[in-house]
């Protein structure tokens, strides 16, 4: 949802949409990647470490709105405060209505 902004996304994802949400940072970063690797090999990761990198399959639970300094942010059941659209995956198949 990089490219979306916070009018965008909610004229095309009503509240309630299936999302994947990455509140503290994406698979695809190399933080992420490296966890997951150390996991995979056997070794010790921090807990917090893993933490920060675990997705939350969820909904959507209010209109996305922007932040002062311009960043444009949801908030998802199972999360308080808002997750940057960036970090949000609409799940295939959810409530696209556009």
């Amino acid at each position: 949802m990089a490219d979306l902004t916070a009018d965008e996304f909610n004229a095309k994802y009503p509240v309630g949409t299936p999302v994947m949400a990455y509140p503290g940072v994406r698979p695809e970063d190399p933080l992420t990647i490296r966890v997951r690797q150390r996991q995979r090999d056997g070794h010790y990761v921090d807990p917090a470490s893993v933490e920060l990198c675990e997705g939350l399959t969820t909904v959507t639970r209010t209109p996305a709105w922007t932040l002062g300094h311009g960043e444009p942010v949801v908030s998802v059941e199972g999360y308080a405060g808002g997750i940057c659209l960036t970090h949000i995956d609409v799940i295939e198949g959810g409530a696209d209505r556009g």
